[in-house]
């Protein structure tokens, strides 16, 4: 063996994943037009053609990145019992002043500008955390409902973790996922069903 860092090995699986878990990365800091494939390609450690090669375009790696952030559970969990009180804690610890980043917002808000990319957002909001909170939801207006829960959801960070109000910010996360948890049970609970039949 020679001296030096070995080549990496030629394994597509590993090649991939990451590539992907760079675009992650830097479609999250960047945004959609900032990021670009050459850095997201340097961060991979792969050139710039293996991106194409691999997701066929800049487009289809941020859409694949997309479902990489908006599919595993943050504030949305998977459990049908005690959703609202769970959705409201998990909001206002994410949310807290030094808690790690949401992820799957920031990639939303540094990207949204960009047609396509808030095209491939959307589709990524209804297909996952969308899709599992109107699961978990039911009821008539499900879609709707769950969707207003993820406005109260996106509000919330977007003020609090972002922009840092005084009040949002400073509140303390008990009482405010209190708060939370009152506003979310109309459209996250069964009585934000009305209209159901008796």
């Amino acid at each position: 063996m020679t001296g030096g860092t070995p080549p990496r090995r030629r394994d597509a699986a590993a090649t991939r994943e990451a590539i992907l878990a760079a675009a992650v990365v830097e479609f999250t800091e960047h945004g959609y037009d900032r990021a670009g494939v050459r850095q997201i390609a340097e961060r991979a450690g792969v050139t710039a053609m293996m991106i194409n090669r691999y997701f066929g375009s800049k487009q289809g790696l941020f859409a694949e990145a997309v479902d990489r952030s908006f599919g595993p559970p943050t504030v949305v969990g998977t459990e049908r019992g005690g959703l609202t009180r769970a959705m409201a804690r998990a909001l206002a610890e994410r949310t807290a002043p030094g808690a790690e980043r949401l992820d799957p917002f920031l990639l939303m808000l540094r990207s949204a500008s960009d047609p396509e990319a808030a095209d491939i957002v959307r589709r990524g909001i209804e297909t996952h955390v969308g899709a599992r909170l109107a699961d978990l939801v039911g009821g008539e207006e499900a879609g709707l409902r769950a969707q207003l829960g993820l406005a109260l959801a996106a509000g919330t960070w977007l003020l609090r973790s972002v922009v840092g109000v005084e009040a949002l910010a400073s509140a303390d996360d008990e009482r405010l996922a209190e708060l939370l948890s009152a506003m979310l049970e109309p459209v996250t609970g069964r009585a934000g069903a009305a209209g159901s039949e008796a």
